[in-house]
């Protein structure tokens, strides 16, 4: 039965015509797959499937997601991060039968929105606290690397809320009609931008949160470790717990420009 599959024409460039004729044939695509972006069951017989062409310094791995979460679309990685998702796609299973090293779980960004007030200015504002420690690509440290990583980035530590963070040229928040799709960082040797984040579904905002992205056309990103922040019901609370972790010093922000309208 020919799979319901959705190869986009720059996947198609890079695996070439032939590959992609096989793919859409159904002889070298999978029935089932784990989504490569919600990691939930997929069945290409039954549901519309995307190709996700993942492509590294040495290495290129072909992956398949729900066409809800992902378009079929080419996505430049670290080998680090390839090499990484390798492991995952493998289920972890060490090459040859050899000792298998530790691989740290895959940490998820988790990603709130809200209005955070400065200077007696309400501004929108995304939080990103991630679900488990990140540690720096290509080590085996138990550490915490995630606020470093960025403020390498160009993100500025924060102790407290009391002014807009600078803005960081060559990233950009991706809003459009209306919802939240992805934060975009700057692409390798000043290529394309690159998703640093994406929504696996477009998320809603609320008409005050994009009333003030409009206004202002930046998002201020705050980022915290893992347990910093935790998932808050209420602004005020999302602010209290910003507050805290900014207290702490572990707390880095930035303004991201508006990508798209």
């Amino acid at each position: 039965m020919p799979r319901m599959l959705d190869v986009s024409d720059e996947v198609r460039a890079e695996i070439g015509d032939e590959e992609a004729d096989r793919l859409l044939a159904g002889d070298n695509a999978p029935g089932s797959y784990d989504c490569t972006s919600c990691r939930t069951p997929g069945d290409s017989e039954q549901e519309r499937t995307s190709t996700v062409l993942f492509i590294g310094d040495e290495t290129a791995v072909l992956a398949f997601a729900h066409a809800t979460c992902l378009p079929s679309q080419v996505v430049q990685v670290t080998e680090e991060q390839l090499q990484g998702a390798v492991r995952s796609i493998n289920g972890d299973s060490a090459p040859g039968g050899g000792p298998q090293k530790s691989v740290p779980e895959q940490a998820v960004l988790g990603v709130t929105s809200g209005l955070v007030l400065i200077a007696g200015e309400l501004h929108p504002a995304l939080v990103v606290e991630p679900t488990s420690p990140i540690v720096r690509p290509g080590t085996d440290g138990v550490g915490d690397d995630f606020l470093p990583l960025l403020i390498e980035q160009g993100f500025m530590p924060l102790t407290e809320l009391t002014a807009v963070p600078p803005v960081l040229h060559g990233w950009s928040v991706l809003l459009a009609v209306g919802q939240l799709h992805a934060v975009l960082q700057p692409g390798v040797n000043g290529g394309q931008p690159i998703a640093w984040w994406q929504a696996h579904q477009p998320l809603q905002v609320t008409d005050g949160w994009r009333a003030a992205a409009n206004k202002h056309q930046q998002v201020l990103m705050f980022a915290a470790p893992v347990g910093s922040i935790g998932r808050q019901p209420r602004e005020d609370l999302l602010r209290d717990a910003l507050d805290k972790a900014a207290a702490n010093g572990k707390l880095v922000a930035a303004a991201l420009p508006l990508a798209g309208v």
